[in-house]
């Protein structure tokens, strides 16, 4: 058995596989059918400041080796999840990670205070959702964007800091290298692409929202890619999602250069897929002689 304990941001995990933010709820429901101590950690369900009820519906719609939402950050609230969710999350043996989004820095800031004082071990920075004050631009597609939330998150959050960037950017080592700059200790990536469906019967954009973020088996290779070129900008620790649904995705993520992975999609349809993915990496670094997990991570070998 090799050795599957990662380092991330000061935060030790069991194992690299950590249930994607937006796929797990806070862990209730898959708790059901397996101790949740098998994950190296869970990323909660992103909260936001306030209680928010999501988007109107239909806001789920299929696509090809994959699928489109709009959800809309449908979530009780930070104190909600300080309340009632976390203290049951810290009995599960795993670590916890916050995911948190908002539409103005000062929302971003209060929560960062909140979690500081509480029992997370690390936030993750949602920075894929409109800024009010900048005319609805994303957070996370430019790189003064990125620096701007980052760095004034930073200050207000005592807790590791790993920020989530949005694929729908020009260059994403640009984007990985500010975040890292203005202080985050991890970055985390992708999160969906923008995509759309349209009803041609009836003309309507299948998704009430019209758009919403593509995720899945589909943009596996996109996330790869992106992660390959994040891992070379910086020096900070990188986790690695998008579409990873088996063993073998695991292994292709972490040879790009992640050092932990983020499960999601995959979860709808084999909600035991990190069981099975962690598995499948314990044989196989086993079969090619390898003592730890650690010893993947970035030896992916370009021509």
């Amino acid at each position: 058995m090799a050795d599957l304990r990662v380092h991330i941001a000061g935060v030790e995990l069991s194992n690299p596989l950590i249930a994607a933010s937006g796929t797990f709820g806070f862990g209730h429901e898959y708790g059901e059918l397996y101790s949740l101590s098998e994950l190296g950690g869970i990323s909660c369900k992103g909260i936001t400041l306030k209680e928010r009820t999501g988007n109107p519906p239909p806001r789920i719609a299929e696509t090809p080796s994959g699928m489109l939402n709009a959800v809309g950050l449908q979530n009780p609230g930070v104190d909600h999840f300080l309340r009632e969710d976390l203290p049951w999350l810290r009995e599960q043996g795993t670590a916890v990670i916050a995911n948190i989004a908002g539409n103005t820095p000062e929302e971003y800031c209060a929560m960062a205070e909140k979690l500081s004082d509480s029992d997370v071990d690390m936030v993750e920075l949602n920075i894929s959702c409109p800024n009010v004050k900048q005319g609805g631009v994303q957070f996370g597609t430019s790189c003064a964007g990125v620096e701007g939330i980052t760095s004034q998150v930073r200050k207000h959050c005592r807790k590791p800091l790993m920020v989530k960037l949005s694929p729908n950017v020009a260059d994403i080592g640009k984007i990985a290298a500010a975040a890292e700059a203005a202080g985050a200790d991890a970055i985390s990536l992708i999160n969906t692409l923008t995509g759309m469906r349209i009803d041609i019967e009836s003309r309507r954009p299948i998704i009430r929202n019209n758009t919403g973020g593509m995720s899945g088996s589909a943009v596996f290779p996109v996330a790869v890619r992106m992660v390959w070129q994040a891992a070379q900008r910086v020096k900070i620790p990188v986790v690695g999602l998008g579409g990873i649904a088996t063993w073998q995705d695991a292994g292709e993520m972490l040879l790009a250069g992640a050092d932990a992975l983020q499960i999601g999609t995959v979860l709808f349809t084999d909600p035991y897929a990190p069981i099975k993915i962690k598995e499948g990496l314990n044989a196989y670094l086993d079969s090619h002689g390898l003592s730890s997990v650690t010893e993947l991570t970035g030896k992916v070998i370009p021509w």
